[in-house]
């Protein structure tokens, strides 16, 4: 990791660009700046082109249920700091102040991220006390149910201790309609029952549904 950041930051001086950045990776205890890193030197091609392959088409399963909803959304975009892909619904209701204590995350940051209601649903590739690739649901704040509520469609699983739902993704893989799988888990779960009253949320008949390869089956990529 090291060399390679030397070498990133001498080509860009190269091109005249002085490029400053903070060095130290953000969500990870025990992180080591990358100018230091002289332990993390694998790079594994195959799983990377698999890893983007899969974010691929979870992306696809995030914008089509991200155009169900009519209020303030974000885009499908990726955190490099936590790696995962995600999508975040906003109520506009101001949300108590975050308590932080996220690992090399300055809780300024948190506090001003979540310093409204927001839903969120993503992919995250596993990690830490998560040993599974999942999609996942949180709300900020979580309702005093949510941990406990019942995960659909059938086959979905999981609350977890830090407050969201989580299903591996091998849970969509024999569903014949993956993307619609995909999708319940995420409408199940994200802002529910309270953000649809307020008349955010599209009527499910105006919403198709597009086949998406699951990202843990057994149906290979490029299949329809």
């Amino acid at each position: 990791m090291a060399d390679f950041h030397g070498a990133l930051f001498r080509a860009l001086l190269e091109l005249g660009l002085e490029v400053s950045i903070h060095t130290t990776p953000s969500e990870i205890a025990a992180a080591i700046p990358f100018e230091k890193d002289t332990v993390h030197h694998q790079y594994y091609p195959q799983a990377a082109q698999r890893f983007s392959r899969a974010l691929l088409q979870a992306d696809r399963v995030f914008k089509d249920f991200r155009a169900r909803f009519l209020g303030k959304c974000s885009p499908v975009h990726f955190f490099w700091g936590s790696f995962d892909l995600a999508v975040t619904r906003f109520s506009g209701r101001p949300a108590p102040p975050h308590p932080g204590g996220i690992p090399n995350f300055p809780d300024w940051v948190a506090r001003e991220a979540y310093s409204h209601e927001v839903s969120s649903a993503g992919f995250w590739p596993g990690g830490g006390d998560i040993a599974y690739p999942a999609f996942y649901s949180y709300s900020y704040p979580a309702p005093a149910d949510f941990a406990a509520a019942a995960v659909r469609p059938d086959g979905a699983s999981g609350s977890h201790p830090w407050g969201s739902s989580c299903s591996p993704t091998n849970w969509c893989g024999p569903q014949p309609r993956p993307t619609f799988c995909c999708s319940t888990f995420c409408m199940h779960l994200q802002g529910g029952r309270r953000w649809r009253r307020m008349g955010q949320e599209l009527p499910r008949a105006l919403v198709h549904d597009l086949h998406v390869i699951p990202i843990g089956g057994q149906v290979p990529i490029g299949a329809q």
